[in-house]
């Protein structure tokens, strides 16, 4: 296994910690602020938002049980994948696995920081094989992304499959939990003392209903977050969006009924989807959505759009001919496309 040392960018290993006084801890409500230059009128929008966001991270610590140390906010799940490649990947030279189909977002983001991208096809069963995926890896590999529930298939990959890739591979392992609260499959995010290779991302978006915060969360050692803090950057949470999720995190059993609700309804989704004459196949589901292969895609897809009502084509992706992903909506949401489905001719 390479050191932290080793895997960072040569030139990130002489940068010095991020010092202006705009990144200081936040100062006491009594002190007389006068070295931010901001502006002392229109409290509280005047003053700019905690850089460190102690508060929500000491809420997110108590209910998702990880010390505040191993946590990074970033201004959603995007940012942490897109400091993910400026930390470890050399441009032009380093490369990164991940396995597929998966979330576009791991392939957009290293073709921006011209960092090397190779899927590896998971199985028809959509679950990934450890020496596949290793195979793929050479000395320039820093990175493997996992995505587990995976999107846009809704499964979970395997725990053992995971586990021997974070034991096996030398360098950073991520694996995305962003629908996980949807999902039977205990986090990751337990494991950072076992494994010093691993970076676990979760958002705000889906089991939290805000999408709208741009919210997304990276639990890793202590020692990769200060990297990530070092370089993001400044004040990237606002102050509004860090009081929104406190309030947010704190009314658990609201959540706890919307997660129940999505699930139930995936379940009666499913069921209705198997029994369409139009849908060739629907792969069960741990996520907030659903993979459903169409007998025409093409034409399903205009048919809906046609209806006002909007589902995600992915039949571009490997695995996935002439299949739609669907996100789980509301009951009425639900039963208005089930209703223009049925009506299909």
């Amino acid at each position: 296994m390479k050191t932290l040392e080793q895997l960072i960018r040569p030139h990130l290993r002489k940068l010095n910690p991020c010092t202006s006084i705009e990144e200081q801890a936040p100062l006491a409500e009594n002190v007389i602020r006068l070295n931010a230059n901001e502006n002392p009128y229109n409290k509280p929008l005047n003053r700019y938002p905690d850089p460190l966001q102690l508060e929500l991270k000491k809420t997110l610590s108590a209910l998702k049980k990880v010390p505040t140390d191993n946590i990074y906010l970033g201004n959603g799940s995007e940012e942490a994948i897109d400091l993910v490649y400026r930390i470890f990947c050399e441009p032009k030279v380093d490369n990164v696995v991940a396995i597929a189909p998966t979330r576009m977002r791991y392939k957009r983001l290293a073709e921006i920081n011209n960092i090397g991208y190779k899927p590896v096809l998971l199985n028809t069963d959509f679950q990934l094989q450890p020496d596949k995926l290793l195979h793929a890896c050479d000395q320039h590999t820093k990175v493997v992304w996992i995505c587990s529930p995976n999107d846009p298939t809704g499964k979970p990959i395997q725990r053992d499959a995971i586990c021997e890739i974070l034991t096996l591979f030398d360098g950073i392992v991520v694996v995305d939990e962003s629908f996980i609260d949807f999902s039977h499959q205990l986090s990751f995010r337990h494991e950072l003392k076992k494994y010093s290779n691993l970076i676990v991302l979760d958002t705000m978006s889906t089991a939290y209903g805000c999408a709208a915060l741009r919210l997304g969360m990276a639990y890793a050692t202590q020692e990769i977050v200060e990297l990530f803090n070092n370089i993001k950057y400044p004040f990237n949470i606002s102050s509004l969006a860090q009081k929104q999720a406190i309030e947010i995190l704190k009314d658990s059993f609201e959540i706890d009924k919307w997660v129940s609700t999505i699930i139930q309804e995936r379940t009666r989704m499913l069921h209705a989807f198997s029994v369409l004459p139009e849908c060739a196949q629907v792969y069960a589901s741990e996520a907030n959505f659903f993979l459903a292969k169409m007998k025409d895609v093409g034409a399903i897809y205009q048919y809906l759009r046609e209806k006002g009502i909007s589902v995600y084509d992915c039949s571009h992706l490997p695995l996935c001919e002439n299949c739609i992903r669907v996100t789980i909506g509301s009951k009425t949401e639900n039963n208005l496309l089930l209703a223009a489905l049925r009506q299909y001719q």
